[in-house]
């Protein structure tokens, strides 16, 4: 960007920090915070900052009008000191960081790209409070203002974990566990064996697979998936039935026995009702359907996992104890937008284009230096090469991204 678009930026910067209502972290006096500067040139982060007031960092906001502007995850004893082996690390926030741009599938928009970053968060949330029993009042969302959603947990009982556990919980969320370890041998016996119509008539006792935890957790979600699955087969036509399993040997034709079977388990509302009150999967003689049970516990896992992005991106981020995080309450200096902290009942309901736009609609002259397009606050802009009028809010954004340049020359 050249000086004038820098100087316009920055005194936009300044004035909504001038009245910005910001959200600090807990002990903020004990975190380390890092800004990084509008710039001609190469960008310059300034760090190793340390605040006693929230006045003193207001101040310090509207002096500079940062475009991006960060706190570490972690409580130092000495935030401000210059090299990190010198702060003393006390302990440090859970973050989860969902980077929308690297999410698998096609994206169309920016907005397509934020909606699929959402819909991961969402699926993200349930894992934390249902899973890890996290209070909902302690799992704080917050839009980046960019690409993404983060979520800050500061539980007592996290903060003193350690990198590899961080790491073991995105392991435990990514579904990166194998499909064996989500179910186990058992012996039926009993009610659950040979008395039951998929036995009858056996002379010895026989065994199946039972998920592990079919009432909590990953169990949970694969049992509900596997009997949806079957309850939407049920009702297809034979050629169409269970066309994610014919790769399986022997159960390419539909006059096979094990699909037969399966066929025949799909319209029984009893075995259904068992797989997810029991866990029990009687798909027949143990190793006749060892790997139609794997390959239905890898569909499960791949619908239900939480995808944080390209996995050199993002899972660092929970695990990397002394990360700097965003602001909520500042700007992202890309956009223009605000990073916005949110409840846990507004989340689903929030449209980062409409919600996290924060300047006003004033017109303003630019240069457009590349073509570019966005919807915002429900109107479309797209841009060609050239001198342009738009809106405030869409000036900063384009000249942000560094497609347009301010004023006319």
């Amino acid at each position: 960007m050249n000086e004038r678009t820098r100087s316009f930026l920055v005194s936009k910067f300044q004035e909504y920090y001038s009245q910005a209502e910001l959200r600090l972290p807990p002990e903020f006096t004990s975190r380390e915070w890092g800004f990084l500067e509008f710039s001609t040139g190469d960008p310059f982060m300034r760090r190793h900052k340390e605040f006693g007031s929230k006045g003193e960092l207001n101040d310090y906001l509207k002096g500079i009008g940062p475009a991006h502007a960060y706190y570490s995850v972690a409580y130092y004893e000495y935030p401000g000191a210059p090299k990190m082996k010198e702060k003393n690390w006390l302990k440090a926030d859970l973050i989860f960081d969902i980077d929308s741009d690297h999410l698998p599938g096609k994206i169309n928009s920016y907005g397509d790209m934020l909606e699929k970053g959402k819909r991961e968060t969402l699926k993200l949330l349930d894992f934390l409070i249902d899973d890890f029993g996290f209070d909902e009042n302690d799992v704080h969302a917050v839009f980046s203002g960019g690409r993404g959603y983060h979520f800050h947990i500061s539980d007592p009982s996290v903060l003193p974990l350690e990198s590899p556990e961080r790491r073991e919980i995105v392991d435990y969320i990514s579904g990166k566990l194998s499909p064996e370890m989500h179910y186990t041998k058992e012996w039926m016996i009993g009610e659950h064996g040979s008395g039951t119509d998929t036995f009858k008539g056996k002379t010895t006792v026989p065994y199946k697979y039972t998920l592990k935890n079919y009432d909590t957790g990953w169990g949970k979600r694969i049992a509900h998936y596997i009997v949806q699955y079957l309850i939407a087969e049920s009702v297809k036509e034979d050629k169409e039935m269970f066309r994610e399993l014919r790769e399986l040997k022997g159960f390419g034709k539909s006059t096979s026995k094990r699909f037969q079977e399966l066929k025949k388990i799909s319209k029984k509302p009893e075995i259904l009702k068992n797989i997810v009150e029991h866990g029990r999967l009687d798909f027949g003689h143990i190793d006749d359907f060892q790997d139609v049970v794997s390959l239905l516990i890898k569909q499960a896992v791949e619908k239900s996992k939480v995808n944080f992005g390209s996995t050199q991106v993002d899972e660092p981020v929970t695990a990397d104890i002394k990360r700097l995080i965003r602001l909520p309450g500042s700007l992202h200096g890309k956009s223009g937008m605000k990073v916005t902290a949110l409840r846990i009942d507004e989340l689903e309901g929030f449209e980062p284009l409409d919600d996290a736009v924060v300047f006003g609609e004033k017109t303003v002259k630019i240069k457009v230096i590349k073509p570019f397009a966005v919807q915002m606050k429900g109107k479309d802009f797209v841009l060609e090469e050239g001198i342009q009028e738009v809106p405030e809010y869409a000036a900063i954004y384009f000249m942000c991204r560094g497609a347009a340049e301010y004023g006319s020359r």
